[in-house]
C-alpha cells in the first residue's frame, strides 16, 4: 500500500493505482492546472467519498511500498487526466473501469 502525503495528510493507495494517480497529476501540475481529486473511501475508513483540492503550489509526496516501477498503462492516464477536466474533478478509478470508460467515451 503506497501513500499520497499532500498538504500533511497520508492517503493510502494501491502502489500500481498511486503510479497512475502520480502520473496524471504530474501531468496537470505541470501545466499550472489545479483539481479536485476524488475517490471512495475504503471500508475501514468508513462510507463516503473523499475529495482533495490538488494545487501546485502545495507540496505532494508519493511513497509506494514496493520497490518496482508498476507498468504505466497510458488509457488508465489518458481518463485520469480527462476526468480532471471535468467540474468534479479527477475520479480515481480501477484499470478495468478507466478502460470502460475509454471505450464509452473515445
Amino acid at each position: 500500500m503506497g501513500h499520497l502525503h499532500y498538504d500533511g495528510q497520508d492517503y493510502d493507495f494501491e502502489d500500481r493505482l498511486l503510479a497512475h494517480i502520480k502520473t496524471a497529476t504530474g501531468q496537470k501540475l505541470r501545466r499550472f492546472e489545479p483539481f479536485f481529486l476524488n475517490w471512495n473511501k475504503s471500508l475501514k475508513e468508513g462510507d463516503g467519498r473523499m475529495a482533495i483540492w490538488i494545487s501546485p503550489y502545495v507540496p505532494l509526496t508519493v511513497r509506494y511500498s514496493g520497490g518496482r516501477q508498476p507498468e504505466i498503462n497510458p488509457v488508465w492516464v489518458k481518463v485520469l487526466e480527462d476526468t480532471a477536466n471535468q467540474p468534479y474533478g479527477m475520479q480515481v478509478m480501477s484499470e478495468e473501469q478507466a478502460e470502460r470508460y475509454a471505450k464509452e467515451h473515445y
